[in-house]
């Protein structure tokens, strides 16, 4: 973690530097390789633990009652995750203005409505700005279901659609799709177009908007000077309190954004949005969907450490290797929990109930152990306690499927073959799951 803020202190640029700067980047291998082999892969070696129990209280109250856990418990779970992991959103005000600045109703080849959508946030237009790509089934008579998630790279990489805007945000460096100088361009369009299958997507009914997180939050640890976070600062103040959020947090809180657009489209039934994520938006999406509950459903595909996955097993990637990897996308406090996971007051079965009544789907891969799918059920099963105070069975399994054996309750998991990835298999799990619960919104 120090590393990282002093990268960001000194000026490694600077030609007197450079001995320097070698000695920093030898040592981050390291202290990485380090990481690496203090990582856990054998069950029998994860400790004994206890979770805290969902349905009681602080206080020691036991939970029975809807009402209750609305208007005590759930609220509780929420300001706990707030103080201790993801952080509180500032409670500042900022104005967000809207503006259509393309569309097309004959899209993909006529089957589609394409809509770029322009979201300002504060006063002027000069400041941070978010661009929200949309597409629609052309055919529907009615306002359609959508599933929104933020993207790694930028909206035009999800598929190779010319008449897409490529943007000028700060963007990661990657040999594999040519990008340099952390700036994208005609060269990666489509570049992403294995992870969102967009007609498939289109052909099942569904509208699907996407948003290129970076517009958000550059994921580059610059203690948060970038992106939508300085709008929210107090006079003189220069990155955000032991608890207030961090990037995951920036992440949702554009997400909701999104929604908020989605309510003034009458094109788009925005009782029915899902939010999906993957690996470290995935982490978002669930924060998201715990958040704001006006998304009707949330998915979150090989969320792992602070994501699907159970902190106590201590299996996979950490709570500190990914504080010291990613120190500015949790807040803080998070830190205190390095190696100390026993003593957190939340584990991520609560962050999954967070969600009840509502569907929840997750999602794993088998050779992703990184990610810890066992954890990543035990949340979904261990989360039953909130879905069964609303008379719903929440996740219908008591022991881990079988690879590309879904199971589908209120709370939804597969276990798919392949790694750390998005691939059709899971599109078509997902909108099999949304259609069971959304067969009345369905045109």
């Amino acid at each position: 973690m120090y590393i990282t803020q002093l990268k960001i202190v000194l000026n490694l640029n600077d030609p007197e530097m450079k001995k320097f700067r070698l000695i920093m980047i030898l040592l981050m291998f390291s202290v990485n390789a380090i990481a690496q082999e203090d990582v856990n892969y054998d069950e029998s070696k994860v400790p004994e633990y206890e979770l805290p129990e969902i349905l009681r209280s602080n206080s020691g109250k036991v939970i029975d009652e809807v009402s209750e856990w609305e208007q005590f418990r759930r609220p509780e779970i929420l300001a706990a995750f707030e103080q201790y992991v993801y952080g509180k959103t500032p409670a500042v005000d900022i104005p967000v203005r809207f503006e259509l600045m393309e569309e097309s109703r004959e899209a993909l080849g006529g089957k589609a409505i394409r809509k770029q959508v322009r979201a300002y946030f504060g006063k002027f237009n000069n400041g941070p700005s978010m661009d929200i790509l949309i597409y629609l089934p052309e055919i529907s008579e009615k306002p359609v279901p959508i599933i929104v998630g933020l993207n790694f790279y930028g909206n035009h990489t999800i598929i190779d659609d010319q008449n897409i805007f490529i943007h000028n945000s700060w963007t990661r460096n990657s040999d594999n799709f040519g990008i340099k100088n952390n700036q994208v361009d005609e060269a990666s369009r489509g570049i992403r177009n294995n992870r969102w299958p967009v007609n498939k997507i289109i052909d099942g009914g569904y509208g699907l908007a996407t948003i290129y997180y970076g517009d958000l939050d550059p994921d580059l640890g610059d203690h948060w000077q970038d992106g939508i976070h300085p709008l929210f600062y107090r006079d003189n103040q220069e990155q955000p309190a032991d608890d207030e959020w961090g990037s995951i947090g920036a992440w949702s809180w554009g997400l909701s954004r999104a929604l908020d657009y989605f309510q003034t489209d009458n094109e788009i039934d925005h009782e029915h949005v899902a939010v999906m994520g993957h690996s470290r938006l995935g982490k978002t999406s669930l924060w998201a969907g715990a958040v704001d509950p006006r998304f009707a459903a949330v998915i979150s595909n090989d969320s792992g450490c602070g994501g699907a996955a159970l902190s106590r097993r201590r299996f996979g990637e950490k709570v500190a290797r990914i504080n010291n990897a990613f120190p500015h996308w949790f807040n803080n406090n998070f830190n205190r929990y390095n190696d100390q996971e026993s003593y957190l007051p939340v584990d991520q079965h609560m962050l999954i109930a967070l969600m009840a009544p509502r569907p929840v789907y997750i999602a794993s891969a088998e050779d992703d152990r990184w990610a810890d799918p066992k954890g990543e059920f035990l949340s979904g099963r261990e989360a039953n306690p909130a879905y069964q105070l609303y008379g719903l069975e929440g996740m219908p399994a008591d022991q881990m499927p079988k690879v590309s054996q879904p199971i589908m309750g209120t709370i939804g998991y597969h276990i798919r073959p392949g790694g750390h990835d998005v691939t059709d298999y899971d599109w078509e799990q997902w909108m099999k799951f949304l259609n069971m619960h959304w067969k009345e919104s369905k045109r």
